[in-house]
């Protein structure tokens, strides 16, 4: 639960959490060593492969991430308050019917929650990092639980023409729904590396696209390209940063949409901005920042500057109201970019849970969340 608990009862909670900690990290040494046989992570040719690693864009101004023991010993010891909802997550059903009626003439973008969207590009369906998972973590019982369902279930899922991945962790890229997926999906669009995670999930290889930044392909009319951001990849306690991480640039039918993926502010966005002469709207994360990670993922006060160093017209704020991955209150992303934003006059988009929006059309934005607790 969100409250503070009880003075006598902290102590037993915290080595519960330590304990059950203690257990996951097993589980992950377990998992890890029985995944040793699957494909092997290729490392292509890379400026940002080096000493056996990724390696972010140089930023003088980026600032140091506490220690991971600091960071799990937070984790297990603090207690949190405000960062689970108590009131229901607003949430709008959404049909395939419904979704084959969209105009095949424009853009179409679906918030299936945190990070998660589905999008219709003139006609045909698009996934960005889809999680329909109840957990993002290794394990069905431990790890950050959904606060809400999606708005329609996995097997609604229209024929998916691609799937784009900004990086591997597991609030992005979840294995139940990419073994559901892996033969419903023509094409998989992922940075360096990650096609090894997808074939050990079991997608072929012949479906796989792996790229470099300011690499990318068309398919259908839609020209998908990867786009540095600042952040850092791995999926268990021995494999950080064997992967590559990736914002995307999605271009249909004249417009242009950015995917920030994970990513700290940084010089980046003003170049992606400069080379691809603005965007219609850009999905910019906005939540799970704190002080202990200040360079991996941005405050709202950051999201807004990214969207002005990318020339967008609209500012579409993902990553938060889905699961609990830091200590701010739930709300707090959405609050502060609200204000931000109208402070800046960036035109700002906080669509409930399975709302449609057309991108370049006009709407009115709700501030769903207040009022919640």
């Amino acid at each position: 639960m969100a409250g503070e608990p009880h003075a006598q009862g902290a102590p037993l909670l915290r080595l519960r959490r330590c304990g059950a900690a203690l257990a996951a990290a097993g589980c992950a040494f377990l998992a890890a060593c029985s995944s040793a046989g699957g494909a092997e992570l290729r490392n292509a040719p890379s400026p940002q492969f080096r000493d056996g690693t990724y390696h972010n864009p140089p930023n003088p101004q980026a600032r140091a991430t506490q220690g991971a023991l600091r960071i799990w010993a937070r984790f297990f010891l603090q207690s949190k308050q405000g960062t689970v909802p108590v009131d229901p997550i607003p949430v709008q059903p959404l049909t395939r019917a419904q979704l084959d009626a969209l105009p095949a003439d424009a853009n179409h973008l679906v918030r299936l929650g945190h990070s998660s969207h589905l999008l219709k590009l003139h006609g045909r369906y698009w996934l960005i990092d889809p999680v329909f998972g109840e957990r993002v973590s290794p394990f069905s019982f431990v790890g950050p639980k959904r606060f809400h369902a999606p708005p329609l279930k996995l097997e609604e899922l229209p024929p998916i023409e691609g799937l784009i991945l900004s990086h591997d962790h597991y609030d992005h890229l979840d294995v139940p729904t990419i073994e559901y997926l892996r033969e419903r999906v023509q094409r998989y669009f992922v940075p360096l590396g990650v096609g090894a995670r997808l074939q050990d999930m079991g997608v072929a290889s012949a479906r796989i696209r792996e790229f470099d930044w300011w690499q990318g392909d068309e398919l259908s009319g839609v020209k998908v390209t990867a786009t540095p951001s600042q952040h850092f990849s791995g999926r268990t306690l021995w494999d950080r940063d064997r992967t590559l991480w990736a914002s995307w640039v999605i271009e249909s039918g004249g417009q242009r949409i950015f995917y920030s993926g994970d990513s700290g502010y940084f010089p980046g966005f003003a170049q992606i901005g400069e080379r691809f002469g603005g965007f219609d709207i850009a999905l910019i994360e906005n939540g799970a920042y704190d002080d202990y990670w200040p360079s991996v993922h941005m405050t709202p006060e950051q999201s807004v500057q990214a969207v002005q160093d990318l020339r967008a017209r609209m500012l579409y704020s993902v990553h938060n109201s889905t699961f609990d991955l830091a200590f701010h209150r739930w709300q707090d992303p959405l609050e502060r970019i609200a204000a931000l934003s109208a402070q800046k006059q960036v035109p700002l988009a906080t669509p409930v849970i399975g709302e449609v929006m057309t991108v370049g059309q006009p709407r009115e934005n709700r501030l769903w969340w207040q009022g919640l607790k």
